[in-house]
């Protein structure tokens, strides 16, 4: 399959240490209308309304892009790449929104991965040390919409 474009603002954001604005305000105006939806029916329907739809959008953009002679033979290999993708970016959050409100989240599964980079994360974080998901966190201004008890 065409190496997919879905993972490139993450790795480019870590690689560049810059977030592109674009991106940024996408992602707040899915978490407005998450926010919107959590009020009216609750905060678990629209987490799973939004990996719903994403997979829904992802599927068609895998058929639109594959050429349907390959479709069958390259669906594992996209099913597998995108729950990678998905695993990676919320292990990513997890380590940086329990940085950030300082929540033990237990050990990151990429904790080879920040410390090939350099990064402490949890117990052992350096005071100036961020892991990768803390410049998401601070450019999207994250705190993620809580629905009211």
């Amino acid at each position: 399959m065409a190496e997919d474009n879905q993972a490139q603002p993450a790795d480019a954001a870590q690689q560049n240490n810059q977030i592109d604005p674009a991106f940024i305000e996408a992602v707040n105006e899915y978490l407005a209308v998450a926010d919107k939806q959590a009020q009216k029916v609750g905060p678990n329907g629209p987490g799973l309304a939004i990996q719903f739809a994403a997979a829904r959008f992802n599927a068609h953009h895998f058929l639109s892009v594959v050429k349907p002679i390959f479709a069958a033979q390259e669906r594992k290999h996209f099913l597998d790449e995108m729950s990678g993708i998905y695993r990676k970016m919320l292990n990513q959050h997890l380590d940086g929104i329990g940085e950030e409100r300082g929540i033990d989240v237990g050990e990151s599964e990429l904790a080879d991965e920040y410390a090939a980079a350099g990064v402490q994360i949890g117990r052992l974080k350096d005071a100036t040390a961020q892991t990768p998901a803390e410049g998401y966190v601070a450019a999207a201004q994250p705190t993620p919409p809580t629905n009211p008890a």
